[in-house]
């Protein structure tokens, strides 16, 4: 039975291999669950981590914490080839922004949704 309120990352997407929806969970990447239509793809994922986290507890082990319940600082360190890094600092002093404001501006264009 799936959890209530698990609050975990789910993704239903075609599967053009398997001729199938396949149903995703971030937070168990491992798993997935094949089904002929993307509803029931959704309900075996959600099956299937309710019994892989009623086994790791019953096993003691830790359950992964919900993505949308962690805290994010909003920092993080990428590392890029020098010459990447030079052309970066190139556009940013030719924009008068820093550097950190261009490559900010340039991952939320990439990662907003229509």
């Amino acid at each position: 039975m799936p959890l209530k309120n698990d609050r975990y990352t789910y993704r239903v997407t075609w599967s053009a291999e398997d001729d199938e929806y396949v149903g995703l969970c971030a937070e168990f990447s491992s798993l997935s669950w094949l089904a002929k239509s993307p509803e029931a793809a959704l309900k075996g994922i959600r099956k299937i981590v309710a019994e892989v986290i009623q086994d790791m507890q019953e096993n003691g082990e830790e359950i992964p914490a919900a993505i949308a319940g962690k805290k994010y600082s909003g920092k993080f360190m990428v590392r890029i080839p020098p010459e990447a890094h030079r052309s970066l600092a190139i556009q940013a002093a030719e924009s008068g922004v820093s550097i950190n404001r261009l490559v900010s501006s340039r991952l939320c264009q990439n990662n907003e949704r229509p």
